[in-house]
């Protein structure tokens, strides 16, 4: 029964979420009342609240599902591999699948999802304060390896290349580029803005 609950329970988020997304696409985040998303989910707001606390919650969650990312990446890093080496190979390995994350991912919704977060002020501002805290963590699991001083400049510096890196995929494919020939360029901007980084460890 637990297992049956908990399938339930992700199959009414992920419908909520859905559906909140393809109506913000479709009409814009503003233009979109809490309200209606219930409704078109087919769900009460209080059902609604219960699992997406805020308006904002109905879009970010799928970038919150990242949320410290970086800071496991380093703290479960092969023996012998810098912290640096790690988060370089992780952001490869993401454009290689085209994970959204990076930006280097062209489905419609995607794009169309990207366009949204960076032109929407409340989510922008939300977007910022998921990097705040991904910074924290990053610098706390770098002290493993350095001072704390050099661990937070290192962590503030990886989550601007890695946002800097994602934002200009995702302009070069809404340029009218596709993903996959964007990828060697990608892959080559990657390697660039890695190198820029001082390693540490």
């Amino acid at each position: 029964m637990t297992g049956l609950r908990e399938r339930k329970r992700r199959q009414v988020h992920e419908t909520i979420s859905a559906t909140a997304v393809s109506l913000f696409l479709e009409r814009g985040f503003d233009e979109v009342s809490v309200a209606e998303v219930a409704a078109a989910a087919e769900v009460s707001k209080p059902t609604l609240f219960k699992y997406f606390p805020t308006k904002e919650d109905l879009v970010l969650h799928r970038i919150s599902d990242h949320q410290g990312e970086a800071a496991r990446v380093v703290r479960e890093r092969g023996p012998g591999q810098a912290p640096l080496e790690a988060l370089h190979r992780h952001f490869l390995a993401g454009l290689e699948r085209r994970d959204p994350v990076t930006g280097l991912n062209d489905h419609p919704e995607v794009l169309g999802y990207h366009r949204m977060v960076f032109t929407t002020p409340a989510l922008a501002a939300r977007v910022f304060r998921y990097m705040a805290l991904d910074e924290e963590a990053l610098a706390v699991a770098l002290t493993e390896v350095t001072d704390d001083l050099t661990a937070r400049l290192v962590a503030g510096q990886v989550l601007t290349v890695q946002r800097v890196l994602a934002r200009r995929n995702w302009q070069v494919l809404v340029e009218g580029e596709t993903a996959e020939r964007a990828h060697p360029a990608a892959v080559a901007a990657a390697d660039h803005a890695f190198a820029l980084l001082p390693e540490i460890g």
